[in-house]
């Protein structure tokens, strides 16, 4: 099993935390993980199932958007519905803002300059109060103010932290300071550059995302290079994954993501081959339907699925059960790091979902007796 390495710390950005209902968001609070429902929000029984599938995945935060009077309408019905807290999305209507604060919104997520004038930033900001709403700031490359693209010329990381910054002023100068701020672009050089010189400038908590980012390998691929080299640099406390996929996959990434760097543990991370001709088993079905078995986990664990005994061993020391392949269908399966016994071809997926969930299960209880013993 692994041991502590000091070279694998990240130290994270100190900021002030605010509440997203009951998900802290800043300070030392895990890095929350956000999605966003793509149904029609006036149909309140196709978005709560669809936010159910979110929660089961682990999201921490689920934004709706509220673009009209039947959006809120139905908000009320799906905030009580879900177990996480909602953002409800607002551009430009500030009366979909008062609707949503007072169905059961947790959040807000609005741009203060284009909701209307000071009498309507300042409607919003008493909602959120009286309701106990937290306010996102979203600031995007993609609907920078006009005064801004004139200033500046084009998207730059400079008109991006200004707009953000003349936002914050707007929220301060009404004493709200339950915020957090995002910045995103769908170029990723603009966004981590915008992000890195936000950080510098505010002391709130900084919500994660490369926009519009691509479907679900390419958005992948850039969302973990931008927000990547954020979560490295200590940046960032709470993420969402945008692609073009069904929003439980922008969950699922972004544990995967937070899982690398080793900022969150949830659930089971496979540590696996790419198979060559060595391989004992096929490496990639067997992959795929452990992968899909293991789902339901959520206890943190590791597992080795190695196709042959070039690496298979070195890796299984680090991980909490692992399986290398063999010749004759007789692969190697290893308990804590430890070589354990030996398993059939036939017998090898059913056995090893046992032992994890065996594992998962031991895991789970020695917890529940430390608390018990505190």
């Amino acid at each position: 099993m692994s041991s502590v390495r000091p070279w694998r710390d990240i130290a994270r950005r100190q900021c002030r935390q605010i509440m997203v209902g009951r998900v802290p968001v800043g300070g030392d609070a895990p890095i929350a993980v956000q999605t966003m429902t793509n149904t029609l929000t006036s149909d309140a029984g196709a978005t709560i199932d669809q936010i159910r599938r979110c929660e089961e995945a682990g999201a921490d935060i689920v934004r709706v958007s509220c673009p009209d009077v039947e959006s809120t309408a139905a908000f009320k019905q799906i905030a009580r519905a879900a177990n996480v807290p909602l953002v409800a999305d607002i551009h430009f209507h500030y009366k979909r803002a008062l609707e949503a604060a007072d169905a059961g919104a947790a959040c807000l997520r609005i741009n203060p300059g284009n909701i209307g004038g000071h009498d309507r930033v300042a409607e919003v900001v008493r909602a959120a109060k009286a309701n106990g709403c937290s306010i996102r700031i979203g600031v995007n490359a993609g609907s920078l103010e006009k005064d801004l693209l004139e200033k500046y010329g084009e998207p730059c990381p400079e008109a991006l932290v200004e707009s953000a910054l003349d936002h914050i002023k707007l929220l301060q100068d009404h004493d709200f300071h339950e915020y957090k701020v995002a910045v995103k672009a769908s170029d990723v050089f603009l966004a981590v550059s915008a992000y890195m010189g936000l950080a510098e400038a505010v002391d709130c908590p900084l919500h994660l995302g490369i926009t519009e980012a691509g479907g679900l390998i390419g958005g992948t691929v850039k969302s973990s290079i931008g927000m990547g080299n954020l979560l490295w640099a200590g940046i960032g406390d709470t993420i969402r994954v945008s692609l073009s996929a069904p929003p439980e996959e922008e969950v699922r990434v972004g544990f995967e993501m937070l899982k690398a760097l080793g900022l969150r543990t949830r659930g089971v991370r496979v540590v696996s081959c790419p198979s060559c001709a060595r391989q004992g088993f096929d490496v990639i079905k067997t992959v795929e339907a452990l992968e899909s078995r293991l789902s339901h986990i959520k206890t943190p664990l590791s597992l080795s699925v190695l196709g042959c005994v070039v690496n298979g061993p070195g890796e299984a020391r680090e991980t909490d059960i692992g399986l290398t392949g063999g010749g004759n269908g007789k692969h190697m399966v290893y308990l804590s790091g430890v070589t354990s016994h030996t398993i059939q071809s036939d017998a090898m997926l059913d056995h090893i979902v046992e032992l994890v969930e065996k594992k998962a299960a031991e895991i789970e209880a020695a917890k529940a007796e430390a608390e018990l013993a505190q």
